[in-house]
């Protein structure tokens, strides 16, 4: 870890209005300042870094030159934004990033009014940013809108649905393009900044609609021919054409960390009528840092580093391998004998273990970009010709294909397997990507079968099982991190749809675990037992099919029935619930209590104090039984007595 920076001038901004008073000269000073910060908190803190230092001179750029707050500034994703938060007010906590009751990793409206809209799914900003400028439109106000989108958030068809429907917009809204990977033209230095200044310009703007209405004076075909020249002079010198078709006046590409190019082009697109406008900013993700710059990742995610050397603080090795590792390995070994399985992912090949997939099968793996929609309809596709697809994506972004979900995969029952990882909460990430909901979202739906791996010994089964499961479709989910150290099977099983295991027998309480809450609920047997209530338990495997004969089994030999699963209401304890209602199993008196995440979204935190607050660990599941048994006007000590 390293000292705090010496930051003279960036100590004397607090907030953008402080920074606007600096001269246009010191801004460079206060750029390598912002950016020595950023590279100090996050080595205290670990998060997002690449993207971060990639932007220090936009960020500043943009906060010298428009009005914010007033001036709404819509970050894509926020995993870049910590300049933006040292800038906007927020550096004395910035050392809390991504840290139970800290600023979070992402930008979030109740965290400051500089930030307008929050985020941490991709692509989402022209759509937003046109929505903030539609409403001052219409409702007569001042302040144009800003979106700043890249990272690979082009990938995404939602930001160019937003992009066709910019033109309501007019100049209210402009769209900052980061291209920090691949240029979709490359800049050819001082020309191309001079070239992107002239064509922003009001003279070159005044000069374009003169032009326009000189030409219309003539025939149709030369007006058109007239103003196509135009638009293909400028598409083919600064790769504008596309957006231009989309209703955008480009403008770009210009050096994303030169000031002297920064400054008059947001000057000039703050200033003139033409729009909404495009402004094309080609940017080094990691600038400033060597080790990211170095870094095949440009440190995109980092721990806790040493600011000298760059090494980051990746914590004990030798533990249980990652869940996504076992899944993506397993998988691998699966395809050496079935040529019909293929991986897809969208974006995250290292992240769901698909990396590990496409190393052994390169032509079997598709990283499709950020484009879950695309990705799991792709997947019907290929199940619809005979393959054996697995769509592997993060619980909190197969949120964004719910429909194709349903309306491409469930209902015409093609056997698509979605291995979902992420599932459950997820510590420094907090709510945005916590995998709350794919167990309600998937079981309420026809056709579809949900597995949940208590272990990584059951993810390799439940991998298996879903690779020689063509009877519809069926996901598998699993918790983010390592393993809880079971060996695993040399030779997967095939487990029987619909069916559970016991994992320990007793009389008086049954807990019926679905996931990774096992251990927990192994924990709370031992407690339970030594206060003489003799406990099972049981590992469900399956949301959708219930194992209807172990429930009612169950139901008929325990006085309490406890379900507890990392997933929000109207997963495993739901259905039981309905099943028992169906079936009449608590008429005779059985007690059923459900334990799942609670009905709110929970704040960035060690995932083991998450799951304290939300109650599933081993003491909460004790005092959901003795709490059950009292209500049953039955002491404790009573029902010890009859155990």
């Amino acid at each position: 870890m390293s000292e705090k920076p010496d930051t003279p001038l960036l100590d004397k901004v607090n907030f953008p209005s402080d920074l606007r008073k600096l001269k246009e000269g010191d801004l460079r000073q206060l750029a390598d300042e912002l950016r020595a910060e950023v590279i100090s908190a996050v080595s205290v803190t670990g998060g997002h870094l690449g993207a971060g230092l990639g932007v220090v001179e936009l960020a500043t750029a943009i906060h010298y030159v428009f009005n914010t707050p007033d001036d709404r500034l819509v970050w894509d994703v926020g995993h870049q934004c910590y300049p933006h938060k040292i800038l906007t007010g927020r550096r004395d906590r910035i050392r809390t990033l991504r840290q139970g009751g800290g600023l979070s990793g992402f930008t979030k409206r109740s965290e400051s009014e500089y930030d307008p809209f929050g985020a941490a799914h991709s692509s989402t900003s022209i759509s937003a940013a046109l929505g903030f400028a539609v409403a001052n439109k219409l409702s007569g106000q001042a302040g144009k809108a800003i979106a700043v989108i890249g990272d690979g958030a082009m990938s995404a068809g939602m930001a160019y649905e937003a992009m066709n429907n910019a033109q309501e917009a007019g100049n209210r809204l402009v769209v900052i393009l980061n291209d920090n990977d691949m240029s979709i033209a490359p800049p050819v230095g001082g020309l191309s900044g001079y070239l992107a200044r002239l064509v922003s310009s009001s003279e070159y703007l005044g000069i374009r609609k003169f032009a326009s209405k000189v030409t219309a004076k003539l025939s149709r075909r030369m007006h058109n021919a007239t103003a196509k020249a135009e638009e293909y002079a400028r598409g083919m010198a600064m790769g504008g054409t596309l957006f231009e078709e989309l209703g955008f006046y480009y403008v770009g590409p210009i050096d994303g960390h030169n000031f002297g190019q920064l400054i008059p082009v947001l000057e000039n697109v703050r200033d003139n009528a033409e729009g909404p406008v495009l402004v094309h900013c080609v940017t080094q993700k990691g600038k400033g840092y060597t080790p990211a710059e170095e870094s095949a990742d440009k440190y995109h995610g980092v721990a806790k580093f040493d600011v000298v050397s760059g090494k980051q603080d990746k914590g004990p090795g030798g533990g249980p391998p990652a869940y996504q590792n076992v899944f993506g390995e397993t998988l691998a070994k699966l395809a050496e004998k079935d040529d019909r399985i293929v991986a897809i992912t969208a974006a995250m090949p290292s992240g769901t273990g698909v990396d590990k997939f496409a190393k052994a099968h390169p032509d079997k793996a598709f990283d499709v970009g950020i484009a879950e929609q695309h990705g799991v309809t792709f997947a019907a596709g290929l199940a619809a010709q005979g393959m054996r697809p697995f769509a592997a994506i993060y619980s909190t972004f197969l949120q964004r294909a719910y429909d194709q979900v349903v309306h491409d995969v469930a209902i015409q029952n093609l056997p698509v397997r979605f291995a979902i990882d992420r599932a459950g909460l997820v510590g420094a990430d907090g709510s945005t990507h916590a995998g709350s909901f794919d167990v309600t979202y998937l079981a309420t739906l026809p056709n579809m079968v949900v597995m949940a791996a208590a272990d990584e010994a059951e993810l390799v089964h439940m991998t298996y099982t879903a690779a020689e499961y063509d009877d519809g479709p069926i996901a598998f989910r699993y918790p983010r991190g390592g393993g809880v150290g079971v060996p695993l099977p040399e030779v997967p099983e095939k487990l029987e749809i619909g069916k559970g295991r016991i994992i320990r027998e007793g009389k008086k309480v049954a807990i019926l675990s679905l996931g990774a809450r096992l251990e927990e609920a192994k924990k709370a047997a031992d407690q339970l037992d030594a206060k003489g209530l003799s406990t099972t338990v049981a590992d469900m495997r399956f949301a959708k099919p219930l194992d209807e004969a172990l429930i009612r089994k169950l139901a008929a030999s325990h006085d309490v029935v406890v379900t507890i699963e990392e997933a929000a209401i109207g997963g495993l304890g739901a259905h039981l619930l309905t099943l028992a209602s169906d079936l009449g199993l608590t008429d005779a008196g059985l007690k059923i209590r459900t334990m799942r995440l609670p009905d709110q979204f929970q704040d960035q935190d060690k995932p083991e104090k998450q799951y304290e607050e939300a109650g599933l660990d081993a003491p909460h599941i004790v005092d959901t039984v003795l709490k059950a048994l009292r209500h049953n006007s039955t002491s404790v000590e009573e029902a010890s007595a009859r155990a």
